[in-house]
Protein backbone atom coordinates (compact mmCIF):
# COMPACT_ATOMS: atom_id res chain seq x y z
CA UNK A 1 0.00 0.00 0.00
CA UNK A 2 1.38 3.43 -0.93
CA UNK A 3 2.08 5.95 1.81
CA UNK A 4 3.04 9.62 2.01
CA UNK A 5 5.46 11.41 4.28
CA UNK A 6 6.27 14.97 5.27
CA UNK A 7 9.77 15.85 6.50
CA UNK A 8 11.45 18.80 8.22
CA UNK A 9 15.21 19.03 8.68
CA UNK A 10 18.02 21.51 9.10
CA UNK A 11 20.31 21.14 6.06
CA UNK A 12 23.43 23.13 5.07
CA UNK A 13 22.47 25.80 2.56
CA UNK A 14 24.57 24.44 -0.30
CA UNK A 15 23.06 20.96 0.03
CA UNK A 16 19.57 22.39 0.44
CA UNK A 17 19.91 24.47 -2.73
CA UNK A 18 21.13 21.37 -4.59
CA UNK A 19 18.06 19.42 -3.46
CA UNK A 20 15.75 22.28 -4.45
CA UNK A 21 17.27 22.46 -7.92
CA UNK A 22 17.52 18.72 -8.51
CA UNK A 23 15.40 16.50 -6.21
CA UNK A 24 16.76 12.96 -6.06
CA UNK A 25 15.12 9.87 -7.51
CA UNK A 26 15.09 6.50 -5.76
CA UNK A 27 13.45 3.07 -6.13
CA UNK A 28 9.93 3.19 -4.76
CA UNK A 29 9.84 6.99 -4.63
CA UNK A 30 6.84 8.02 -6.73
CA UNK A 31 6.85 11.79 -6.22
CA UNK A 32 8.94 14.24 -4.21
CA UNK A 33 8.48 17.95 -3.55
CA UNK A 34 11.52 19.61 -1.93
CA UNK A 35 10.90 23.09 -0.53
CA UNK A 36 12.52 25.77 1.61
CA UNK A 37 10.88 26.60 4.91
CA UNK A 38 8.84 29.78 5.21
CA UNK A 39 7.51 31.26 8.43
CA UNK A 40 3.73 31.61 8.36
CA UNK A 41 2.60 35.21 8.64
CA UNK A 42 6.12 36.71 8.29
CA UNK A 43 6.46 40.03 6.42
CA UNK A 44 6.79 39.58 2.67
CA UNK A 45 10.31 41.07 2.57
CA UNK A 46 11.60 39.45 5.75
CA UNK A 47 14.51 36.92 5.89
CA UNK A 48 12.06 34.72 7.80
CA UNK A 49 9.90 34.45 4.70
CA UNK A 50 12.25 31.96 3.00
CA UNK A 51 14.70 29.88 5.03
CA UNK A 52 16.64 27.64 2.67
CA UNK A 53 18.43 25.71 5.41
CA UNK A 54 15.09 24.68 6.96
CA UNK A 55 14.21 22.09 4.37
CA UNK A 56 10.75 20.58 3.92
CA UNK A 57 10.02 17.51 1.78
CA UNK A 58 6.68 15.96 0.84
CA UNK A 59 6.78 12.54 -0.79
CA UNK A 60 4.71 9.62 -2.03
CA UNK A 61 6.17 6.09 -1.77
CA UNK A 62 5.31 2.63 -3.07
CA UNK A 63 5.38 1.41 0.52
CA UNK A 64 7.03 2.02 3.86
CA UNK A 65 10.02 -0.14 2.95
CA UNK A 66 10.88 2.25 0.09
CA UNK A 67 10.83 5.18 2.52
CA UNK A 68 13.03 3.31 4.99
CA UNK A 69 15.60 2.51 2.27
CA UNK A 70 15.70 6.12 1.15
CA UNK A 71 16.32 7.37 4.70
CA UNK A 72 19.20 4.93 5.15
CA UNK A 73 20.84 4.82 1.71
CA UNK A 74 20.49 8.26 0.11
CA UNK A 75 22.43 11.39 1.16
CA UNK A 76 19.31 13.56 1.27
CA UNK A 77 17.47 10.75 3.04
CA UNK A 78 20.06 10.67 5.80
CA UNK A 79 19.74 14.43 6.22
CA UNK A 80 15.97 14.13 6.49
CA UNK A 81 16.27 11.20 8.87
CA UNK A 82 18.19 13.46 11.27
CA UNK A 83 15.16 15.75 11.48
CA UNK A 84 11.46 15.03 11.97
CA UNK A 85 8.87 13.38 9.79
CA UNK A 86 5.34 12.03 9.91
CA UNK A 87 4.06 9.08 7.85
CA UNK A 88 0.63 9.55 6.36
CA UNK A 89 -2.39 7.70 5.00
CA UNK A 90 -4.14 9.63 2.22
CA UNK A 91 -7.84 10.38 2.79
CA UNK A 92 -9.13 13.18 0.53
CA UNK A 93 -8.19 15.56 -2.27
CA UNK A 94 -9.66 18.92 -3.30
CA UNK A 95 -8.47 20.63 -6.46
CA UNK A 96 -5.63 19.29 -8.55
CA UNK A 97 -1.90 19.58 -9.13
CA UNK A 98 -0.71 17.41 -12.01
CA UNK A 99 1.83 15.45 -9.96
CA UNK A 100 -0.87 14.35 -7.49
CA UNK A 101 -3.94 14.33 -9.74
CA UNK A 102 -3.91 10.52 -9.75
CA UNK A 103 -5.10 10.51 -6.13
CA UNK A 104 -8.85 9.93 -5.81
CA UNK A 105 -11.07 12.65 -4.44
CA UNK A 106 -12.06 10.36 -1.56
CA UNK A 107 -9.99 7.40 -0.39
CA UNK A 108 -11.22 6.95 3.16
CA UNK A 109 -13.58 8.25 5.81
CA UNK A 110 -12.50 10.77 8.43
CA UNK A 111 -13.50 10.58 12.07
CA UNK A 112 -14.28 14.21 13.03
CA UNK A 113 -12.49 13.72 16.37
CA UNK A 114 -9.26 12.19 15.02
CA UNK A 115 -6.06 14.21 14.47
CA UNK A 116 -5.56 15.22 10.88
CA UNK A 117 -2.74 16.49 8.68
CA UNK A 118 -3.39 18.91 5.80
CA UNK A 119 -1.00 19.66 2.94
CA UNK A 120 -1.66 22.29 0.28
CA UNK A 121 0.38 22.58 -2.90
CA UNK A 122 0.10 25.40 -5.43
CA UNK A 123 1.76 26.46 -8.69
CA UNK A 124 1.51 30.25 -8.66
CA UNK A 125 0.56 32.72 -11.36
CA UNK A 126 3.47 35.11 -10.83
CA UNK A 127 1.51 38.30 -11.77
CA UNK A 128 -0.97 37.38 -9.01
CA UNK A 129 1.70 37.12 -6.30
CA UNK A 130 0.96 40.53 -4.68
CA UNK A 131 -2.75 39.62 -4.40
CA UNK A 132 -1.86 36.19 -3.04
CA UNK A 133 0.35 37.70 -0.33
CA UNK A 134 -2.27 40.30 0.58
CA UNK A 135 -5.06 37.76 1.01
CA UNK A 136 -2.91 34.89 2.20
CA UNK A 137 -0.96 36.39 5.09
CA UNK A 138 -4.01 36.91 7.38
CA UNK A 139 -5.01 33.28 6.77
CA UNK A 140 -1.44 32.15 7.49
CA UNK A 141 -1.55 33.90 10.87
CA UNK A 142 -4.99 32.45 11.57
CA UNK A 143 -3.74 28.90 10.97
CA UNK A 144 -0.47 29.48 12.84
CA UNK A 145 -2.20 30.88 15.92
CA UNK A 146 -5.25 28.61 15.98
CA UNK A 147 -5.57 26.86 19.38
CA UNK A 148 -6.21 23.49 17.69
CA UNK A 149 -3.10 23.62 15.47
CA UNK A 150 -0.16 21.57 16.75
CA UNK A 151 2.23 22.53 13.94
CA UNK A 152 1.72 24.87 11.00
CA UNK A 153 4.22 26.11 8.45
CA UNK A 154 4.65 27.13 4.84
CA UNK A 155 7.35 26.26 2.31
CA UNK A 156 8.33 27.50 -1.13
CA UNK A 157 10.34 26.50 -4.16
CA UNK A 158 10.94 29.49 -6.42
CA UNK A 159 9.64 30.66 -8.69
CA UNK A 160 6.11 29.17 -8.58
CA UNK A 161 5.62 26.47 -5.96
CA UNK A 162 4.10 27.23 -2.54
CA UNK A 163 2.97 24.70 0.05
CA UNK A 164 1.49 24.66 3.54
CA UNK A 165 1.54 21.90 6.13
CA UNK A 166 -0.49 21.70 9.33
CA UNK A 167 -1.20 19.18 12.08
CA UNK A 168 -4.59 19.56 13.76
CA UNK A 169 -5.97 18.09 16.95
CA UNK A 170 -9.10 17.06 15.04
CA UNK A 171 -10.70 17.13 11.61
CA UNK A 172 -13.59 19.07 13.13
CA UNK A 173 -11.28 21.90 14.22
CA UNK A 174 -9.68 22.11 10.80
CA UNK A 175 -12.95 22.23 8.87
CA UNK A 176 -14.29 24.83 11.30
CA UNK A 177 -11.37 27.10 10.39
CA UNK A 178 -11.63 26.42 6.65
CA UNK A 179 -15.36 27.11 6.36
CA UNK A 180 -15.56 29.97 8.83
CA UNK A 181 -17.30 28.03 11.57
CA UNK A 182 -14.90 28.88 14.40
CA UNK A 183 -16.39 30.12 17.63
CA UNK A 184 -15.15 33.36 19.13
CA UNK A 185 -13.50 36.00 16.92
CA UNK A 186 -15.89 36.48 13.99
CA UNK A 187 -13.32 38.45 11.97
CA UNK A 188 -10.73 35.68 12.32
CA UNK A 189 -13.31 33.05 11.43
CA UNK A 190 -14.09 34.78 8.13
CA UNK A 191 -10.50 35.14 6.89
CA UNK A 192 -10.18 31.81 5.17
CA UNK A 193 -13.63 32.00 3.57
CA UNK A 194 -12.92 35.54 2.32
CA UNK A 195 -9.62 34.45 0.78
CA UNK A 196 -11.32 31.53 -0.96
CA UNK A 197 -13.93 33.85 -2.42
CA UNK A 198 -11.21 36.16 -3.73
CA UNK A 199 -9.43 33.17 -5.27
CA UNK A 200 -12.68 32.15 -6.97
CA UNK A 201 -13.07 35.67 -8.33
CA UNK A 202 -9.61 35.60 -9.95
CA UNK A 203 -7.38 32.61 -9.30
CA UNK A 204 -3.95 33.11 -7.77
CA UNK A 205 -2.72 29.77 -9.12
CA UNK A 206 -2.21 27.73 -12.25
CA UNK A 207 -2.84 24.63 -10.12
CA UNK A 208 -3.87 24.17 -6.50
CA UNK A 209 -4.71 21.19 -4.32
CA UNK A 210 -5.51 20.49 -0.69
CA UNK A 211 -4.73 16.97 0.56
CA UNK A 212 -5.98 15.50 3.82
CA UNK A 213 -4.17 12.69 5.62
CA UNK A 214 -4.45 10.49 8.69
CA UNK A 215 -1.13 10.48 10.61
CA UNK A 216 0.29 6.98 10.99
CA UNK A 217 3.52 7.49 12.92
CA UNK A 218 5.84 10.30 13.99
CA UNK A 219 9.65 10.09 13.92
CA UNK A 220 12.53 12.25 15.17
CA UNK A 221 12.29 15.78 16.50
CA UNK A 222 11.84 19.31 15.17
CA UNK A 223 12.78 22.38 17.18
CA UNK A 224 13.20 20.22 20.27
CA UNK A 225 9.80 18.51 20.05
CA UNK A 226 8.66 15.08 18.93
CA UNK A 227 5.02 15.17 19.99
CA UNK A 228 3.26 17.25 17.34
CA UNK A 229 0.66 14.58 16.58
CA UNK A 230 -1.86 14.24 19.45
CA UNK A 231 -1.81 10.47 19.78
CA UNK A 232 -4.00 10.48 22.90
CA UNK A 233 -7.31 9.99 21.09
CA UNK A 234 -8.70 6.50 20.54
CA UNK A 235 -8.87 7.04 16.79
CA UNK A 236 -5.24 8.16 16.67
CA UNK A 237 -4.07 5.14 18.63
CA UNK A 238 -6.00 2.84 16.33
CA UNK A 239 -4.42 4.42 13.23
CA UNK A 240 -0.82 4.46 14.49
CA UNK A 241 1.62 1.56 14.43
Amino acid sequence: MSIHSFHLAMVPRARAIGALLRPPAAPGLRRLEVLAGMRLGAPALSPQRMQVHRLAAFAEWDDEAALERFLIERPLGRRLDAGWHVRLQFLRRWGSVSEFSHLPEVAGRTDPDEPIVAVTLARMRLPELPRFIHWGRPVERQVRDHPETRLALAAVRPPRTVSTFSVWTSARAMTGMVFGGDAGDDDAARRHADAMRERDRRDFHHEFTTLRFRPLSEHGAWEGRSDYVPWGSASARAASY
